[in-house]
């Protein structure tokens, strides 16, 4: 019985070393990834910013593409803090994008068609998923309260 004592030591000794390079490996590439995502937004909306300064009139269009990557940049930052995806900033970039594609749409003299009122429904869809998810998340908490204990 003592034979298999020290077979059981090991595979655990072995189990556990695995399982400590995985999570540093899994960890290095999730940061680095959060990284690489934050630095080519940064670098988009730079090079978005450049070329609106370049052009002789700045549309809403552009300011709202900034907004873009500023959600982006946010939303990056706060999975980089939390470990949890902010679902709401995906629903606000796809309201954000398509309030962006609105505009350009209507201002670039195009002619009023269904298009719009399916532009329209999709931004009055996704902001009742923000309000799912708003009153979701306040009423279900993911993480109890201490003070409620």
């Amino acid at each position: 019985m003592t034979d298999i004592k020290w077979a059981e030591r090991l595979r655990k000794s072995l189990h556990s070393g695995a399982d400590s390079l995985g999570n540093l490996l899994v960890e290095a590439f999730h940061y680095l990834a959060l990284f690489g995502i934050g630095a080519v937004t940064v670098y988009a909306g730079i090079s978005t910013f450049v070329g609106m300064l370049q052009q002789p009139k700045i549309s809403v269009d552009d300011i709202l593409l900034l907004f873009i990557f500023l959600e982006l940049l946010a939303m990056s930052g706060i999975y980089f803090r939390t470990n949890h995806m902010p679902l709401r900033f995906l629903l606000y970039i796809g309201v954000t994008a398509l309030i962006r594609l609105l505009i350009s749409d209507v201002s670039h003299h195009n002619a009023p068609d269904m298009g719009i009122i399916y532009v329209c429904g999709g931004v009055l869809l996704l902001a009742l998923s923000i309000l799912v998810v708003r009153y979701s998340s306040s009423k279900y908490p993911s993480v109890k309260d201490k003070s409620e204990s």
